[in-house]
């Protein structure tokens, strides 16, 4: 999946899944263990690249087009991947990613129309060097994740594209779970926290991380 021989683990879901949390639960857990992690999301991660999370997520870029945003979506991820996450997984390191491409897929492929091969096109060094060995989706309806997290951040472009546009999203990944079903594994975020990080650390056990 990668040159690398550390493990890279992803992060998915809709806005309000409950990602960030785990991520912070995870980062604890692997720090008490030993485990030699780097941390990173997307868009960012890097000083280049989040520069451009910030573009995209400005609420006041309105006018942005859907290409336009894929593009920064790609090239915010190919800075990410060439500075900090492939070394880091080269070293022998374990790379725990909040978001990669699977959300340029959801995001932009699915709900924004633009279709499956353009955004793998767009992405394909990322694709062809540095897939995840493991995607944990956090699966839990737009609906009840923006109930559970008390509405939408209205500081962010992407939530607020509307909850038609969310569902989308949701619909999405459901059809990159079914696709990729070797690689990403549900999670059910519907869950308490402590029941949802169990089941993190069951999929990390079963990977050989921990």
């Amino acid at each position: 999946m990668h040159k690398g021989s550390g493990y890279f683990i992803t992060l998915e879901g809709c806005e309000g899944s409950g990602k960030s949390t785990q991520l912070k639960m995870l980062c604890a857990y692997l720090e008490e263990k030993g485990i030699d992690a780097v941390y990173t999301r997307e868009p960012g991660g890097t000083v280049i690249s989040e520069k451009i999370r910030s573009i995209i997520l400005d609420n006041e870029n309105k006018i942005m087009s859907d290409e336009a945003e894929a593009l920064l979506y790609a090239a915010s991820r190919i800075q990410n991947v060439k500075e900090k996450i492939l070394p880091a997984l080269e070293s022998g390191k374990t790379v725990i990613c909040d978001r990669y491409v699977d959300s340029s897929f959801a995001y932009q492929a699915y709900a924004r129309g633009l279709g499956y091969d353009f955004i793998y096109n767009i992405n394909e060094f990322a694709i062809k060097t540095c897939m995840p060995d493991m995607t944990l989706f956090f699966d839990i309806s737009p609906e009840r994740a923006f109930e559970r997290k008390g509405g939408v951040d209205t500081g962010d472009r992407i939530e607020l594209s509307g909850l038609d546009f969310h569902k989308s999203v949701y619909n999405g990944y459901n059809k990159l779970a079914e696709k990729f079903s070797d690689r990403i594994v549900r999670i059910d975020a519907t869950k308490s926290k402590a029941e949802i990080f169990a089941n993190v650390k069951a999929n990390l056990n079963r990977l050989g991380i921990v």
